[in-house]
This record gives structure tokens, sequence and C-alpha cells, in this order.
């Protein structure tokens, strides 16, 4: 027998070659395993043996999910390593993860069976180094001046002399008492202090908050409503800063209602905040001194100004009076004006009493003329001239009378038919006299209807009635015949 036929006649026997049905040996203990149970023991190994690790990379495919959970990837140049933030972790992040920054995360590494991938389980991530932290620093920074969050025509004039000033900063902290002992220094102003954290986890949402909370105050209310802001901390790395450059501080400043002055660090140091800010300040005792001038200052302006209006004021009557000196001292003596007044007053009473005298010597004469002409018997004379000339004029009383009874008869047919004439007669038997509210009268149905308000007269009076406001009557355009009298109802007689 050949040596290949016996060798696979004993592979054969030992059931071990391939068949169509799965069959175990004897004394064979490696069971087969499911893809769960295979997938289990590699997410133990792993996790066992890299329990903690720190790796550094580039971030890519950065991205968020609903549920808070951040997936990213950890890449070099040779390799790349899927990662994931749990939502806690995600939350305590000191910066906002984007493509292309360079970190150093801290975790665990881990299996997703689901892909048959590996991946890490970040726990922490910092950036790698201050060069990283600077190039993402002058990212955020042009996207947020392309939005227009720095653009100088935003910058809002300060209040010369704010009545209240908020002050956004640590309450323990040098900045509060070195602005407040600046302000007492200059001039007392009243000052909300508003706490927060200027460092550290959650700083960046308190600083907003504040901002915010600030412009969300209502004018005249309990509270009062700052004036003006000031976002102040003192100087540190560029770590301790960094709470004034992430996002959600630069877009509450630069959405604040209320001016902001930015005093945060020294002078050296600059934020992005400084940039969204109305006016930046290099130290937060300069910020007290740009919120108020100096009230000693402003006093002797004040005195100043005073004492000028006062010059101003006196100005012209100093000049008055001296114009009116020179112009008296040119007029001439007040009784050398009246002297000739007094002299032409003198001559015009004199002829004033001689003109009086000649006029009632002359008044007189003419009344005596008068009075010889009023005498009893030559009135007498004359009533009786007029007499005969009026006998002898033909106007003799029965000539008056005859010519007064002719006119008489004349006028007696129309005394006869005026009171039938007048208007206001059928009044007395029932009818009515429709007017306009100014007094003229209606003839037509059609004119009536179209008068929101008529006036009736009847013989004892008036009434004032609505037609609906110049709605047309129904039946308007046929006109209702005249209703046919009763046989009792008394006719009315003929006017003439």
């Amino acid at each position: 027998m050949p040596f290949n036929q016996s060798f696979e006649d004993d592979e054969y026997e030992n059931g071990r070659s391939g068949g169509l049905v799965a069959k175990g040996t004897a004394g064979d203990n490696a069971a087969p395993l499911t893809i769960s149970e295979i997938s289990a023991l590699l997410k133990r190994t792993v996790e066992d043996r890299f329990g903690f690790v720190r790796l550094r990379g580039e971030l890519s495919g950065v991205k968020r999910a609903a549920s808070g959970h951040l997936y990213c990837a950890l890449k070099d140049d040779k390799a790349v390593i899927d990662g994931v933030m749990w939502r806690g972790g995600a939350q305590r992040l000191a910066f906002r993860p984007e493509d292309g920054i360079e970190v150093i995360a801290t975790g665990k590494l881990t299996t997703y069976p689901g892909r048959s991938k590996y991946q890490i389980v970040i726990e922490s991530m910092e950036i790698a180094g201050e060069g990283a932290l600077l190039a993402l620093l002058e990212k955020l920074r042009l996207r947020l001046a392309a939005e227009g969050l720095f653009a100088p025509e935003r910058k809002r004039a300060l209040p010369f002399l704010p009545d209240v000033i908020g002050v956004v900063t640590s309450p323990t902290g040098a900045v509060i008492r070195d602005i407040l002992h600046r302000l007492g220094d200059r001039f007392p102003s009243r000052v909300l202090v508003w706490p927060v954290l200027v460092q550290g986890e959650g700083a960046a949402q308190q600083i907003a908050d504040a901002v915010r909370g600030f412009s969300a105050i209502a004018p005249g209310g309990p509270i009062p409503r700052p004036d003006l802001v000031i976002v102040a901390r003192g100087g540190g790395s560029i770590e301790d800063l960094w709470s004034f450059n992430e996002e959600i501080v630069v877009r509450a400043v630069a959405e604040s209602r209320i001016p902001v002055i930015s005093a945060v660090g020294h002078e050296t140091d600059t934020t992005l905040c400084d940039h969204a800010a109305d006016r930046r300040a290099p130290t937060p005792t300069a910020a007290a001194e740009i919120a108020v001038p100096v009230r000693a200052e402003l006093q002797i302006q004040l005195d100043e100004l005073a004492l000028r209006k006062r010059r101003c004021a006196l100005r012209p009557v100093t000049l008055g009076r001296e114009r009116l000196d020179a112009r008296v001292q040119r007029l001439p003596r007040p009784e050398t004006i009246l002297q000739a007044k007094a002299q032409k007053l003198d001559e015009l009473s004199e002829r004033l009493r001689r003109g009086l005298r000649e006029q009632e010597r002359t008044k007189r004469e003419r009344l005596g003329h008068t009075a010889a002409k009023l005498s009893l018997p030559l009135l007498r004379h004359r009533v009786q001239a007029s007499r005969e000339r009026l006998r002898h004029a033909g106007l003799t009383s029965r000539l008056l009378s005859r010519r007064w009874t002719l006119a008489r008869d004349g006028l007696a047919p129309v005394a006869r038919v005026l009171p039938q004439l007048d208007p206001r007669l059928p009044l007395l038997r029932g009818y009515a006299l429709v007017k306009m509210p100014g007094g003229q009268a209606l003839t037509s149905r059609e004119r009536a209807a179209l008068e929101p308000a008529l006036v009736l007269e009847f013989h004892d009076g008036e009434l004032a009635v609505t037609t609906g406001s110049g709605a047309m009557a129904p039946d308007a355009g046929h006109p209702r015949k005249p209703a046919r009298p009763k046989p009792d109802a008394p006719r009315q007689g003929d006017l003439f």
C-alpha cells in the first residue's frame, strides 16, 4: 500500500479530515469559541495589559453626539487610533476640541466588538504644549474675527461718569481691592461685584453668565443696572488666562448691551476677551482709571467754567456801564432841554386863553341874531302861511280816504289767499314738514333716504329721526301709489 494512501486513511479514521459535519475527537479539550467570547477575551486582555496610557497625537474627525459623548481619532504620520470620551469627561474639558489640534489624551485601551476595532477611552485631554495652545488660540481668533466680533465699528463709547459699575472677577483676589481702591481715590461710585471663578473648570461658563446677567437686569428695578461692566483678572500664564479665550466668554462680551472694559492680566497679556470688549485696559487698576474721571480735576474744571460764566455774564454789564457813562457825558443838561419847551408851553397856553375868549364872543353874537328871529308873532305868521299853501295844494282828506280805500280793496283778495299759502297751515291737519338738520326742506323720498338724520316739524314742535345712515329703503325705485282716502275722511277744500 502506498504511504500517502495509508496516511489519508489514518486521518479519516481519527476524524481530523475536513468533512461535512464537524466531529470532536477523543481527548480534545479545545472547544470552539463564539465571536462574542473571543471578543470578550480580547477586550479583557487589552484592558488588563493597557489599563492606563497617555497618547500624543493630532485630533481628527472630532464629533460631539447629541448624547454629549465626544468621538474623535488620534493620529500621527504613520498610524491612527479611534477615541471616545464620555459626556462627563467631555463637559470638564478646558478647551473646545477641534480638528488639527495636537493633544495628550489620558485613558485606557479597550476594544469595540461591534466593529472588531480597538480604541482609547479618554478620561482627560490636554493640549500638547504651549505651541499647540497658541495655534488653537489663533485659529479661534481668526474664526471669530471673520464673524465680525472684533470689528472696530462695533465698539461703543464708554459713559463719561457711570453711576453704577459692574465688576466680573473673583471676590477674594487682589483685583477687586485694587479696583475699589482706585475708584475711591478718583471718583467714589457704586460697584456691583458678580463673583466668579477666573480659572479652572467652569470658570468660562461663570464669566459668560455674569456678563449676560448684568445685561439682563431691568432698568429701574430693585437692583440697579450697571452703566459699565469691567471684566477683570490678575496676571498669569496663558493657561491661567485661558478662560477669557473661551468662545462662550468672547461671545457674551460681544453681545453685552452694556459697554465692557476688559482688564485681564498685565500689559503684555492679551486675550480674545480684550478684542471683543469695547475698551481694553492694560491692568485692572487702569480699568478703574478709564471707568471714571478724577473728581478733584472735575471740580477744578467746574470752578473754572463757573468763573468764565460769571465773567461772561458781567462783561456786557461792564461794557454797557462804560458806554452809558460816555453817552451821559455827551447828553445836554435836563434844564437846558426843558427851558425851550416850557417857554413854548407858556406861549400856547396864552394863545389858548385868547382863542377861547374870541370863540365865546363870536358864539354869543350868533345866538343873539338867532334869538331875534324866534319871536312868537313871527312863528305864528309862518304857521299861517304854511297852512294857506297846504290848502291850495288840493290834498283834502276825502281825496286821501278814496285812495286808501282803493288800495285796501286791491289788497283784500291777496290777504284772503295769503293764509292759505302758509306752508305750516297744513300742519294743523296732521301733516308734517320734512327738513334736513340744517333747516332745508326736502321734497323727494330719494333725497330724504340719503340723509342719516332728518327733522320732522309738526304744528306743536319738531322731532329728530334717523334713516339708517343713508341706506336705500325697500322699494326705493318704485314710488308707492297714494292711498285712497277713507269714505268718511274729510277732503281738503280748494285753497282759492
